[in-house]
């Protein structure tokens, strides 16, 4: 029993090298699209389908703002090995259902080899590739709408 769980120790997902590898694969996803990727990862879901936490998370960050509606969020429950793509409505209706599973089933291939970070830097890349694709970045009028480092919950 922890007396005091304002002192607990917050929980470690990646080392800093695999933490600068997201990162990095988000920076150079977004300099050629207008879109916008964030990475949220926490230890347990509260009880909900990931795809509505996916959601929640994606609303609370205020994700939707973005200029032309095309910010992807990746979602990932370490311990609950749960994880979901959430696409705002410019780019999920672009690339349609089809794409997203794919994106998640390739994601849970890297998962199940226990490459994670790999798998989220392999997925943003590609997810990137379709962002600009659909969303070309414009020197004249892009701006990062969205902070690139990854967002921790609990």
């Amino acid at each position: 029993m922890n007396i005091f769980p304002f002192f607990k120790k917050k929980k470690v997902f990646f080392s800093p090298e695999d933490q600068a590898q997201i990162v990095e694969a988000i920076r150079l996803a977004e300099t050629a699209t207008s879109g916008e990727i964030r990475i949220f990862v926490e230890s347990k879901n509260p009880f909900m389908d990931p795809l509505d936490r996916a959601k929640e998370i994606f609303f609370q960050l205020k994700m939707e703002n973005t200029q032309e509606r095309n910010a992807v969020l990746f979602y990932i429950a370490m311990d609950d090995h749960e994880l979901a793509l959430f696409a705002d409505e410019g780019i999920y209706q672009r690339a349609g259902a089809t794409y997203w599973d794919n994106e998640v089933k390739l994601m849970i291939s890297f998962f199940t080899k226990e490459n994670i970070s790999n798998g989220i830097a392999t997925c943003v890349q590609q997810i990137g590739e379709t962002l600009k694709k659909e969303f070309p970045y414009k020197a004249d009028t892009d701006k990062n709408e969205l902070p690139d480092d990854i967002v921790f919950g609990k």
